[in-house]
């Protein structure tokens, strides 16, 4: 199996674990058992531990100092703006629109590809966004949300916070890939993001009461911890190293159907002839935007 396939394959699983994300996430905030801040530092914090015990097994790489500021950007805009303004924004919308409005992300990717990389935009590019756009957005408009939102207004302003800074962050780790080793980038960035993230989220981290977690929420925040942010980190920079930016951001599209279908099996919604041919137009815009011209 060629490099390729395998950075696909990688991609693909941090779609997974994004879509299944929405829900497990949404449970324990909603639920009251960790407010968004708390969360985040929990995430990072057990995120990083887990990166540098792998570090310990990479090869050692030392960054060089006009790379200083690029890694500090990245860190901003991946681990800090970035998981802050989408678990706040959680907080208030439902995962049905967060998932949904998460699509605008490939787009910005784009933009940002040809303006900052030189990406060239082909015709069947802008079909696959096209397509993929128009599935996410059907299938989510179908959906049904799992909690009442507080603030629909706000909560998505900042999922749309949130999917602009994860998109700045592939361009700029797209950058350090070309350098630097992924596990030397990405290990880094999360340490540079927890040092940031402790001032927002300290309060609430220490107001916690772990002892009141029953199974399910603390299955649910340790999947977030070591499937949604290591695991989804670290696949999402592997595959960088052998994809444009641009196809890293299309796979964005992949997460509604991923939402839908966990929320089939646990048995909070339901199939139809819609989401079946939405799934279809989603896919249909991954394969046309990821194929080789």
């Amino acid at each position: 199996m060629n490099k390729r396939i395998l950075a696909l394959l990688a991609l693909f699983l941090v779609q997974i674990f994004y879509g299944l994300n929405y829900s497990f996430a949404n449970d324990v905030i909603d639920g009251g058992y960790i407010k968004p801040f708390g969360f985040i530092l929990l995430r990072l914090l057990g995120a990083t531990t887990l990166f540098w015990i792998v570090g310990i097994f990479t090869p050692k790489q030392k960054i060089e100092k006009q790379d200083y500021l690029t890694f500090v950007a990245a860190a901003f805009f991946g681990m800090c703006l970035n998981m802050l303004s989408f678990f706040k924004g959680l907080e208030f919308t439902t995962p049905i629109h967060a998932s949904v409005i998460s699509t605008i992300t490939p787009i910005v990717v784009i933009v940002l590809s040809a303006i900052y990389l030189k990406e060239k935009i082909t015709p069947i590019k802008v079909l696959g966004i096209f397509l993929g756009f128009a599935g996410a957005i059907i299938l989510s408009a179908y959906g049904k949300p799992i909690h009442p939102a507080d603030n629909i207004i706000l909560g998505n302003a900042l999922i749309i916070l949130n999917a602009t800074a994860f998109s700045v962050y592939l361009i700029i780790a797209k950058r350090l890939t070309g350098k630097y080793h992924p596990l030397t980038v990405i290990k880094w960035l999360f340490l540079l993001g927890l040092i940031m993230t402790i001032p927002f989220g300290l309060q609430e981290f220490r107001a916690v009461a772990w002892h009141n977690f029953p199974p399910y929420i603390a299955f649910s925040a340790c999947f977030v911890v070591v499937f949604a942010t290591f695991g989804a980190y670290l696949f999402n920079i592997l595959g960088l190293t052998q994809l444009k930016a641009s196809t890293a951001g299309i796979f964005v599209y992949i997460q509604p159907v991923i939402a839908a279908t966990f929320a089939l099996i646990i048995g909070s919604d339901t199939i139809n002839i819609v989401k079946i041919l939405t799934a279809i137009l989603i896919f249909t815009g991954v394969y046309l935007v990821t194929k080789k011209t």
